[in-house]
């Protein structure tokens, strides 16, 4: 049996793939536990992997340091991928002040690092550790290990930061989940927490209207939308008991019924602008939009044909050569307003009415062959990859500091995946992946990264957790991680009123926690949360990174 323990035991290829592997099936298994209500799900790889290293399994370094690395930079590129075609346009005034925000997060866990580095005698390079690990950002921490060894001070050692971070890393991750809960069930039941702080104002919904304004009667379509600046679509006019598909050239008239896709805030616009407002639900899921008229038929296109990636809607002219009409657009969840410049990308799927032959036509243009997407393009994924470490090793030189900063492992591939996510198909690049290929990307990721830095943080983990610094340095490092993301959340919430999912993923972003951020996907419809995550991750990433080395030479220096 001496060749099944060496499997185990002996450092090797084989091993390293063994050990991860059961580490993760573990813990993912054990992730799927319910407790109350609430599962840890993939953290739950980190803890298997902590008591793993505690009971003497290892991996040769030069692997460990490899598979933690590729690990984290596959989860953070996928996650750029998936949230980069709604990054930008969720950076207008949202966009600024989740960042503001994040930023209060940021500075207000660092405050708390340098106090009780003055109130508690705890070591700053110490400090700096427990808060890399309160705030999980290994990022910072390489940064700080770098800063110590430049200031060349015997009395300090680099490797102090890694166990405070790794003692304090586990709390650091389930910290934010625990302050997420406890938000949730405190601010639900208050008047800071009312539903319709929500954001649904953007939601694309279906409204039917009966032409009674005046002043649109005689007015063609084209001439009503641009006398207001309301973005609408008119998919179907009903007059003298037959509907038709309308142009920008039909002209209404008093007592038409038009049916109209806009955004939910915009309603009482189009109410002023078009007439009465019907009382028929025109969002409910069982709808047969088919037996509404016979002659017209509504289908769903998926674009398939690269060509078509990256062009403007409204150059493809679907409308006028044959005679349908576009409702709605879905891409990743999110239903999109058809407008003649919204840019296309593979995978989407449009939602068109129209006489059959002419459907059939369109389906011709746009492709609508789904085993098309089956396939991700890896080739895209890999030469993302390599961009996105190059672009995390440019130094960005700040003045006064002896050295330059780097985005890292981390934000060099998340920003990539960002921005080509949100501008490749602009330049005709093919990033589709199906969002079953991206969740297996991101969850292999973050299941080799979790596995790693647990068998890493486990070898020492309790010696020192059981001794009385240790203990210190546990609750100094949660007092950090629940306080200033609490505090921020009431401000957001009650003051700012910035809805659940968007408060939850900035959260989660400016404590550089993405098995936080997994817990909130898991407990929030939509994508709120990721898109959230994404606008905040790389500036507070970048800023912590920033401010452990500043610190350090500040006050060390």
């Amino acid at each position: 049996m001496e060749w099944l323990k060496g499997l185990f035991v002996e450092h090797s290829v084989i091993q390293s793939v063994i050990l991860i592997s059961l580490v993760s099936a573990i813990g993912l298994l054990l992730g799927r536990i319910r407790v109350w209500g609430i599962s840890l799900g993939v953290t739950f790889v980190f803890f298997v992997g902590i008591l793993a290293g505690h009971l003497g399994f290892t991996l040769d370094p030069m692997v460990l340091n490899y598979a933690e690395s590729f690990g984290l930079i596959l989860f953070v590129y996928a996650l750029g991928l998936q949230v980069g075609p709604g990054f930008f346009s969720s950076f207008g005034k949202s966009g600024i002040k989740l960042n503001m925000l994040a930023m209060l997060v940021v500075f207000a866990g660092s405050l708390m690092t340098i106090v009780f580095h003055w109130t508690t005698g705890v070591s700053l390079p110490d400090m700096v550790g427990i808060l890399s690990g309160a705030v999980t950002n290994t990022p910072a921490l390489g940064a700080a290990q770098q800063t110590v060894k430049q200031i060349g001070d015997p009395a300090y050692d680099a490797a102090d930061l890694a166990l405070g971070c790794a003692v304090t890393y586990p709390l650091g991750v389930v910290g934010v989940i625990i302050a997420l809960i406890v938000i949730r069930k405190v601010m639900s039941s208050s008047i800071f927490f009312k539903k319709e702080d929500i954001d649904v104002r953007k939601k694309t919904v279906i409204v039917g209207f009966q032409v009674t304004n005046p002043g649109v009667f005689g007015k063609t379509v084209m001439e009503t939308a641009r006398s207001s600046s309301t973005r609408f679509v008119i998919s179907r006019l009903w007059r003298d008991g037959k509907v038709a598909i309308p142009t920008s050239d039909t002209v209404l008239e008093k007592g038409d019924r038009l049916l109209v896709i806009s955004t939910e805030g915009d309603i009482d616009s189009l109410s002023m602008l078009i007439g009465e407002k019907d009382t028929i639900d025109w969002n409910r899921e069982n709808i047969d939009w088919d037996a509404i008229d016979s002659r017209l038929e509504s289908h769903r296109i998926v674009v398939t044909k690269p060509e078509i990636n990256g062009k403007k809607l409204g150059s493809l002219r679907l409308r006028n050569n044959y005679g349908i009409n576009i409702t709605r657009i879905h891409r990743s969840g999110v239903v999109l307003l058809p407008t003649p410049d919204l840019v296309l990308q593979l995978g989407d799927r449009i939602t068109v009415v129209g006489e059959g032959a002419a459907i059939a036509n369109v389906e011709k243009v746009l492709g609508n062959v789904v085993k098309d997407l089956d396939e991700p393009n890896l080739v895209m994924v890999f030469i993302g990859m390599v961009l996105g470490l190059l672009l995390g090793s440019i130094p960005f030189v700040i003045p006064g500091m002896s050295f330059p900063v780097k985005l890292g492992l981390a934000g060099g591939p998340i920003v990539m995946g960002i921005l080509i996510g949100a501008f490749g198909p602009r330049i005709h690049m093919v990033t589709y992946t199906t969002v079953s290929a991206n969740l297996m990307l991101r969850g292999l990721g973050l299941s080799m990264y979790l596995a790693c830095l647990g068998l890493d943080a486990g070898v020492h983990f309790f010696e020192t957790v059981f001794r009385p610094e240790g203990l210190l340095w546990i609750g100094l490092g949660f007092a950090i991680t629940f306080v200033p993301v609490v505090l921020v959340a009431f401000i957001a919430i009650k003051v700012m009123r910035v809805d659940y999912g968007s408060v939850a993923g900035m959260l989660c972003g400016s404590m550089s926690n993405p098995m936080a951020l997994n817990y909130a996907n898991s407990t929030i419809d939509g994508d709120k949360p990721s898109v959230a995550y994404a606008t905040v991750y790389p500036l507070t990433m970048f800023v912590r990174v920033i401010l452990a080395q500043v610190i350090l030479m500040v006050f060390l220096g």
